[in-house]
């Protein structure tokens, strides 16, 4: 089956076509710059790359639009015409409590994702554009959500819960919900398969690491906790991002500097994390870089994010009662032996050591990283998260 995969940002779309007979991703590409001056796209095939700059501002429905000519081109497409995509997959960050699993997309789970704006604002509106640019450019190809949340739906209620008055639970929804499902729920399976055992029997610990950050307990399977709450601000240090933080410092801040709701959002958001600390960069190559040079800041910066990764670790094997593996997964946790080996530092009580040499190989390859005698095993795994969507989506068009 040939499905089409969309990642709809505000300003963005990428995208895969994947033949799930073959397990091949047969293009992929990126338009950026979407109601911007100057968009430009970029389209990835075997025969080469494309690679043009459309003429003034393009909305999201040009973009689909570019995408589906670049699939059909005579030299860089993949595909004689758009008839053939028996699908399209569309990445959702929020679900709420409505979903806990994909769904094929009809006007009730549209309403759903509308609903769910509130929860976040920056990401469901731009997946809903996605959606609604597709629908017009492909009126009658089935389409499907696979929501980022869904996959920690199975999170038990004390662990999903926070300490407010239960009230704003049932009449505003505020719970953890979690993100970055897709790649929690691939890197689990993939290492499952890694140390031939059946998934049931495993906890595991998985830590997604971008510029985005999130970790979870895999409890045989199942999401039974995770570090992102009700937004994606919550928990790991993060590239901008403060993770966790006592919640007076906003109410602090408001008061002292005269900061608006607005101005907090930006500041925890946008100015904090890696950035905030280093006062350097968001990106954890700079810092390194810097660090090694004898930025103190920078250092500082590196030992607080492995720090903060370092005690969920310990959390969730706790939670669990146990822990068979660590995988770390996404652009960081994938490409950078330094920041494994610091974040292990002081593990070995759990039984987690690494080998020194796999670990710096271990550069955007999937391989296991441990010590030979390490209990606990540490992989590497790179994330797939189209390769999921387009085997939710699969799944959901067979069953229809």
């Amino acid at each position: 089956m040939l499905i089409l995969i969309i990642n709809s940002g505000s300003s963005s779309v990428k995208y895969q076509l994947r033949d799930t007979g073959k397990g091949d991703a047969l293009a992929k590409g990126l338009v950026s710059r979407i109601s911007l001056d100057n968009p430009l796209f970029e389209h990835i095939a075997s025969s080469g790359k494309y690679e043009f700059s459309p003429q003034g501002k393009i909305d999201h429905k040009h973009a689909i639009e570019l995408i589906l000519l670049a699939l059909v081109h005579p030299k860089y497409g993949v595909i004689e015409n758009i008839g053939q995509i028996d699908a399209v997959g569309h990445r959702v960050v929020h679900g709420g409590e409505e979903f806990s699993n994909s769904a094929l997309i009809d006007a009730r789970v549209m309403d759903c994702i509308r609903k769910c704006i509130t929860l976040a604002p920056l990401h469901n509106p731009a997946n809903l554009m996605g959606i609604e640019a597709c629908k017009q450019v492909l009126p009658d190809t089935p389409q499907a959500a696979v929501f980022d949340t869904a996959f920690h739906q199975t999170m038990p209620s004390y662990a999903f819960t926070y300490a407010l008055p239960y009230e704003l639970y049932e009449q505003h929804h505020i719970r953890r919900y979690g993100f970055h499902g897709t790649s929690h729920y691939y890197v689990a399976h993939r290492a499952a398969k890694m140390l031939g055992k059946p998934i049931e029997q495993l906890k595991l610990v998985t830590a997604h690491l971008g510029n985005g950050a999130s970790i979870a307990a895999v409890c045989y399977g199942k999401s039974v906790d995770t570090s992102m709450g009700l937004t994606p601000l919550e928990g790991l240090v993060m590239g901008t991002r403060s993770g966790d933080i006592d919640p007076a410092i906003a109410i602090f801040l408001m008061e002292r500097k005269n900061l608006s709701p607005k101005d907090i959002d930006n500041l925890l958001n946008r100015k904090s994390g890696l950035l905030g600390i280093s006062g350097i960069s968001s990106d954890l190559r700079d810092i390194l870089s810097a660090a090694d040079s004898g930025n103190a800041r920078a250092k500082l910066a590196m030992e607080v994010y492995a720090y903060r990764i370092r005690k969920y670790i310990g959390a969730y094997a706790a939670a669990m009662g146990g822990l068979d593996a660590l995988i770390f997964t996404a652009g960081v946790g994938e490409n950078s032996p330094p920041l494994r080996a610091m974040t292990v530092q002081n593990l070995a009580f759990l039984g987690i050591a690494l080998d020194r040499a796999k670990n710096e190989k271990a550069v955007g390859i999937e391989m296991n990283i441990s010590a030979e005698n390490a209990f606990v095993k540490t992989l590497v795994i790179p994330t797939n998260e189209e390769f999921v969507i387009a085997m939710e989506t699969e799944k959901l068009i067979e069953a229809a």
